[in-house]
C-alpha cells in the first residue's frame, strides 16, 4: 500500500467526499420502501389522499437527494481514483528512467508498457470501485436487514440462509481466477512486445515479405490471449447467475411465506413489498461487495506486477557519489572484465587495459562481436564492470554521479534514435538552451547544414516518428550534431557514420579534429579508413585487446589488423576494377 499511500494523501479529499456521498445516497434506498409501505398500508388502504400526497413528496425529496449525493459521490470516486493511478504511472515511469539496461532486458519493453497501462488501469478501476460501493454496500445491507427484522422477523430468517451461501460461492470463484488473471496479464505482455516489434520493424518485414508469417505469428499470440482472457473471465461470469438464482430462490421462499401470512390478515401487501425491496437490496448490496472483490483480484494480480518495477533496485547507481565535476577527458580501463549474464562462463570483456589522455583520437576496430560496443558503454556506467575499474578524469566512475559523469560523455550510438518534432527540437536534447547560431555550428561539423537547407522548412522541418522521412546517413549526421551541443569532455561514436559516404566521413573526422581539438574522442568503426589517423587504435577481438598503436604500428605488429586492412582495401581494388 505503501505505493498508493502519498497518492491518497494528495486526493484525500476526493478519497472522503466520494464515499461519504454514497453511503448518504445509500441511506435513502432503505428509507423509500419503508415509506413505501405506509403509503400501501395507511394511504391506500383508507383512502387517505392527504397522507399519500404527503408522503409522496417526502419520497420525491428523499428521491431528490439520493441523485444528488449517487451524482457527487461518483464524481469524488471517479476523480480520487483517476488522480490515484496517473501519480502511480508516474511514479512506475520515473522508476524505470532509473533501470539500467540490464533491469530493462529482465522484465522486456512490452512488459514495461504494459505495467504502466494496463495494469495501473486495471488499480484505478478498483480504486474506482471501491470508493464507490466499499462504505456504501455494508451501508445499504445492514439498513436493509435492520429494515427487515422491524418490518416482519418471522420472515427475515430466509436472508441468513442465502447469505453464508452466496459468500461462499464468492470465495470459491475469487480463489480460482486470481491466477488466471495473473497468467492473462502475461499474456497481454507478450502480445504488446509482438506487436512493439511488428511496428518498429516493418520496413524489414515488407522487405523480406514476411507480412504473412507476422500475421501467422500475432494470430498465435492473439489466439492465445484469448484463450486465457476467456478461461479467467468465464469464473467470473458464475458471479451473476449465482446471485440470480439467490435472489429469485430467495424471493420465491418469501412470497410463499408471506401469501400465506397475508391470507390469514397478519400482513399486509404493503409489508410484503417493502420486504421484498429490502431482500432485494441485500443481495444487490452482497453482489456489489462480490464483484469489488472480483475486482480486486485482478487488481492483485496488477499491483504484484508493478510492486516489481518499484521494488527494484537498479543495478547501478551513485548513492555514495561525489558531486565531482569531469574537467578533462582522461579514461583509462585497469583489468575491466564484464559479462552480460553473471553466471556466463566465458566473459564479453576479459583483462582490458588501456589509457586515453585528453584530446585524443582513439579508433576500436574488431569483428563483429569482439567487445567493442560493450567496452565504450562501461565509461557512461550504461553497464558496470564485473572485474577492474574504469576511470574518468583520474576518479573511479562509480564515484562520480549518474547525473554529472553522462552529462560529460555524449554517445552517438549504432542505432539512430529521433523523435517526432522539428529537427531544431531534437538538436536540442543535447543542449536545450542551444541558440541557432549554435545549432548551424554543430550541424556544419557533423556535415548536416547542407542537407538541412535544402528543406523547405530547414531546422523547422519535421522529422517524423523515429526519422522516418530522412535517410540512414542524414539521421546519423543529425544524431552526430545532437552529441556535439552537449560541449561534451568525451565524445563516442559507435559505428555512427556507417551509412555515410567515405567522403563525408573524412570530412566529419577533419572537422572535429580541428574543431573540437580539447574533446577525447572515441570511434568504433568497421572501416579502417575511419580511424586510420587516430593518436592510438585498438583492436579487440573476442573480447580481448590483441593489438594497440597508430596505424602504421600496428601494421606491423598486429595481424589481426593487417587482415582486416588487406581485406578491405582488396574489397575497394575490387569495386574499382569493377568501375
Amino acid at each position: 500500500m505503501g505505493k498508493y499511500k502519498e497518492h491518497v494523501k494528495n486526493n484525500l479529499a476526493c478519497f472522503i467526499l466520494g464515499p461519504l456521498f454514497m453511503v448518504l445516497e445509500a441511506s435513502g434506498e432503505f428509507i423509500l420502501p419503508f415509506i413505501n409501505a405506509n403509503i400501501i398500508n395507511v394511504g391506500a388502504a383508507n383512502g387517505d389522499i392527504p397522507y399519500i400526497i404527503q408522503n409522496g413528496v417526502i419520497m420525491l425529496i428523499i428521491a431528490v437527494g439520493m441523485l444528488i449525493t449517487g451524482i457527487l459521490g461518483a464524481f469524488f470516486a471517479i476523480r480520487g481514483a483517476a488522480r490515484a493511478a496517473a501519480g502511480v504511472r508516474r511514479d512506475v515511469f520515473a522508476k524505470i528512467q532509473t533501470l539500467s539496461f540490464s533491469d530493462i532486458d529482465r522484465f522486456s519493453t512490452g512488459s514495461l508498457i504494459t505495467r504502466v497501462t494496463n495494469d495501473i488501469t486495471q488499480i484505478q478501476t478498483f480504486m474506482q470501485s471501491l470508493l464507490r460501493g466499499f462504505f456504501r454496500s455494508p451501508v445499504m445491507l445492514i439498513g436493509a436487514l435492520i429494515m427487515s427484522f422491524a418490518l416482519s422477523p418471522n420472515i427475515a430468517w430466509v436472508i441468513f440462509i442465502v447469505v453464508p451461501f452466496l459468500a461462499l460461492a464468492t470465495f470459491l470463484i475469487i480463489k480460482t481466477a486470481s491466477p488466471r488473471y495473473t497468467v492473462m496479464q502475461e499474456h497481454i505482455d507478450k502480445l504488446n512486445t509482438n506487436v512493439g516489434e511488428s511496428v518498429a520493424g516493418i520496413k524489414v518485414i515488407k522487405s523480406f515479405v514476411r507480412e504473412d508469417f507476422e500475421k501467422s505469428k500475432f494470430k498465435k499470440i492473439n489466439t492465445a490471449l484469448m484463450e486465457k482472457s476467456i478461461r479467467a473471465l468465464k469464473v467470473m461470469i458464475l458471479m451473476q447467475p449465482v446471485s440470480a438464482l439467490a435472489v429469485n430462490v430467495t424471493t420465491l421462499v418469501v412470497v410463499w411465506i408471506a401469501g400465506r401470512q397475508i391470507m390469514v390478515g397478519s400482513m399486509e401487501v404493503g409489508t410484503l413489498t417493502a420486504f421484498i425491496t429490502y431482500l432485494s437490496q441485500v443481495l444487490t448490496a452482497l453482489n456489489f461487495l462480490a464483484n469489488i472483490f472480483l475486482q480486486g483480484t485482478r487488481a492483485a494480480a496488477s499491483d504484484k506486477r508493478i510492486s516489481e518495477v518499484l521494488n527494484t533496485i537498479p543495478d547501478i547507481t551513485d548513492e555514495n557519489a561525489k558531486d565531482k565535476k569531469i574537467k578533462s577527458g582522461n579514461v583509462e580501463f585497469r583489468n575491466v572484465s564484464f559479462r552480460y549474464f553473471k553466471d556466463a562462463k566465458k566473459p564479453v570483456l576479459d583483462n582490458i587495459s588501456f589509457k586515453i589522455n585528453s584530446g585524443e583520437t582513439v579508433g576500436i576496430i574488431g569483428s563483429t562481436g569482439s567487445g567493442k560496443t560493450t567496452l565504450v558503454s562501461l565509461i557512461p556506467r550504461l553497464y558496470d564492470a564485473d572485474e577492474g575499474e574504469v576511470f574518468v578524469d583520474g576518479e573511479n566512475v562509480k564515484d562520480i554521479s549518474l547525473e554529472n559523469l553522462r552529462d560529460s560523455v555524449s554517445v552517438v550510438l549504432q542505432k539512430n534514435t529521433l523523435f517526432s518534432g522539428t529537427i531544431a527540437e531534437n538538436l536540442r536534447w543535447g543542449n536545450e538552451n542551444a541558440t541557432d547560431e549554435e545549432l548551424v555550428k554543430a550541424c556544419e561539423i557533423a556535415c548536416a547544414h547542407e542537407f538541412i537547407s535544402a528543406f523547405p522548412d530547414g531546422y523547422n522541418s519535421e522529422t517524423g516518428q523515429g526519422g522516418t522521412n530522412l535517410s540512414g546517413g542524414q539521421r546519423q549526421r543529425l544524431c552526430i550534431a545532437r552529441a556535439l551541443l552537449k560541449t561534451p569532455k568525451i565524445m563516442i561514436f559507435d559505428d555512427s557514420t556507417s551509412a555515410v559516404d567515405t567522403a563525408t566521413d573524412a570530412s566529419i573526422r577533419r572537422g572535429l579534429r580541428e574543431k573540437l581539438p580539447d574533446i577525447t574522442k572515441i570511434i568504433i568503426a568497421q572501416r579502417i579508413s575511419s580511424v586510420m589517423d587516430a593518436d592510438k587504435i585498438i583492436v579487440l577481438d573476442n573480447g580481448r585487446i590483441t593489438g594497440m598503436g597508430t596505424h602504421d604500428e600496428l601494421m606491423k605488429t598486429c595481424y589481426a589488423y593487417k587482415e582486416i586492412y588487406c581485406s578491405q582495401t582488396d574489397e575497394e581494388g575490387d569495386e574499382n576494377s569493377d568501375e
